[in-house]
């Protein structure tokens, strides 16, 4: 199984809709990747390690995968779509990963 991973970093002044992110973004890119999303999760930054600091990424997302090669064809066709669809609630330049889920 394999995990991408968007990170949005936090610099203070960026916009992040946290709110369409979770009821328009995520659910659009679910519908367009079909079986190839096994599930997803949104991760909302609160805080950074220490007391009262701010945290690194305001927002990620992790989308599960039964391979990369799954991902990258049922993703593929949409790319365009669900890139344009990123100005919509943010302004953030992601970080992207894609792991392989390795169980211990």
């Amino acid at each position: 199984m394999i995990k991408m991973s968007v990170y949005y970093p936090g610099d203070g002044g960026s916009k992040f809709d946290h709110d369409y992110y979770r009821t328009s973004h995520m659910p659009l890119i679910q519908e367009r990747l079909g079986d190839a999303c096994l599930r997803y999760e949104i991760d909302k930054g609160l805080a950074g390690l220490e007391p009262g600091s701010a945290p690194e990424f305001v927002a990620a997302c992790h989308i599960y995968s039964p391979t990369l090669g799954t991902f990258q064809e049922a993703f593929g066709p949409h790319r365009a779509e669900i890139f344009a669809d990123v100005a919509n609630y943010t302004d953030i330049a992601p970080i992207v990963q894609i792991s392989e889920i390795v169980e211990g």
